[in-house]
């Protein structure tokens, strides 16, 4: 009997879903937005639960996203009561997307109590980072709190990095010198910079909001900045919307965050869309040098997401403004996180090791 993967990635507003077979192909796969007032439980009933009849029986384990895994979870893990109950004490961390992930993790419990289940967390590909690359400078008793850089779209960039460690395998040359530069470049965006295989930075630090500039997230900004606000009355839940829903490109463009509509506008001489664009990629090219210099050179930068993969004009203008970098290639990989996560699960599965917990 075929043995596949169901994949179930959770966001704050979408889910993706996708039946991955033993050779990484999508047998099926499938994405939806989730309006507000529509819990996840009757989304999935209504959608997914009819979509998966056809594969229910070649369906032999469940793979899940969940986006933030905190200090203890580092990697692919079996999913038990008690990894459920600590998962819920990380909620604070990413209170946007880790309970729509064990949303979907209860619902699937329910749709096939007799399967294995597990998480892949996005931090887990940047548990590798060096002490200096993971510590903000804070007094002890904060960063004793776990208050650190943990990186965040790890999944994806894990897959990024096989690919081109796979690519260069193929060419002869040895994977373990490779220095590689993942951008994920999509409504949210990071970069990591990967030493032969191993994650040693990231732009992203406790949280999705560091770094680089994004769709409606602001990226990083002066501290100081958040204590002005605080001192003109803002509350946690004003600071939260305007740095997470109105910022970023949206902020700047006063239009929108779509990456498309900006570049439309400003070719109309929109002033607010030029400013969002010049602004995203002096960002972007700066965090790109920041990478590189962790890498201490640069032999590809691999570009993946809507906009990385997409976006021809950006990909010139990286070309040509990171001359200085030469000689270093640049390549376009199509983003698979559901891909990513089916072979996570298949690898320990198949390996029949479990992941401490705790």
């Amino acid at each position: 009997m075929a043995e596949h993967v169901l994949v179930i990635n959770l966001g704050s507003s979408s889910l993706k879903a996708a039946v991955v077979d033993s050779t990484g192909a999508a047998v099926w796969q499938g994405n939806r937005k989730r309006r507000p007032e529509e819990s996840i439980s009757a989304v999935l009933d209504h959608w997914l639960a009819p979509e998966l009849d056809h594969h229910r029986q070649h369906i032999q384990r469940i793979g899940h996203r969940v986006v933030h895994g905190g200090e203890h979870f580092t990697a692919t893990t079996l999913i038990t009561a008690d990894l459920v109950e600590q998962l819920q004490a990380l909620i604070p961390l990413a209170p946007l997307h880790n309970p729509p992930a064990l949303a979907g993790v209860t619902w699937a419990q329910r749709w096939a109590p007799d399967l294995p289940q597990w998480i892949c967390f996005d931090t887990a590909f940047h548990s590798t980072l060096p002490e200096a690359a993971r510590t903000y400078a804070l007094p002890k008793d904060l960063r004793q709190q776990g208050l650190r850089r943990y990186g965040f779209h790890g999944i994806n960039h894990q897959h990024v990095a096989e690919q081109v460690s796979k690519h260069w395998r193929q060419q002869g040359r040895d994977p373990s010198q490779l220095r590689l530069i993942s951008a994920h470049l999509g409504a949210g965006a990071s970069l990591a910079a990967v030493k032969g295989g191993e994650c040693i930075d990231t732009t992203m630090g406790f949280t999705p909001l560091e770094g680089l500039v994004m769709e409606t997230r602001s990226g990083s900004i002066d501290p100081g900045l958040i204590l002005e606000l605080i001192r003109q009355g803002y509350s946690e839940a004003d600071l939260s919307g305007v740095l997470q829903s109105e910022s970023g490109m949206k902020g700047l463009s006063g239009l929108s965050g779509d990456m498309l509509e900006i570049r439309h506008a400003a070719r109309s001489n929109h002033p607010g869309a030029s400013l969002a664009l010049c602004v995203y990629r002096h960002r972007l090219l700066q965090q790109v040098g920041a990478m590189a210099a962790s890498l201490k050179g640069l032999d590809v930068l691999a570009l993946t997401g809507g906009i990385g993969e997409h976006d021809q004009d950006l990909r010139n203008e990286l070309n040509e403004a990171l001359g200085w970098l030469a000689p270093f290639e640049l390549v376009v990989i199509t983003a698979d996180e559901e891909g990513m996560i089916a072979r996570l699960c298949q690898r320990q599965g198949d390996a029949g090791r479990l992941s401490p917990v705790g």
